[in-house]
């Protein structure tokens, strides 16, 4: 019987088996997390719903924020907005609003 047959050492093979396959089960790992995270979000379909509507694209956005009258309606409700959080006075609001509103 050969000497080393009976080792209880590992050859270099044994070692860069071992490093591949360390290898194949962090990439094993990797593919789950981001698996995962894919279905978390995009599971609803709306991968982006944080954005704004103006930045959303086309098939996201409802009628009355899409075209000319649904502009209007929208930025008027981002002067509302505005008004009611204090950020600009009651003149500014009314100057912008008949800007707005024919």
């Amino acid at each position: 019987m050969m000497w080393w047959w009976d080792s209880d050492h590992m050859g270099a093979a044994g070692w860069v088996g071992m490093g591949f396959m360390i290898l194949f089960w962090i990439a094993v790992v990797a593919a789950i997390v981001v698996g995962i995270v894919y279905l978390v979000r995009y599971a609803a379909g709306r991968p982006d719903r944080d954005r704004l509507p103006q930045e959303r694209p086309r098939q996201w956005q409802t009628p009355e924020s899409s075209g000319t009258g649904g502009a209007k309606s929208e930025a008027l409700r981002i002067l509302e907005e505005r008004y009611a959080r204090g950020e600009i006075d009651r003149e500014e609001f009314l100057r912008r609003k008949a800007d707005l509103i024919p």
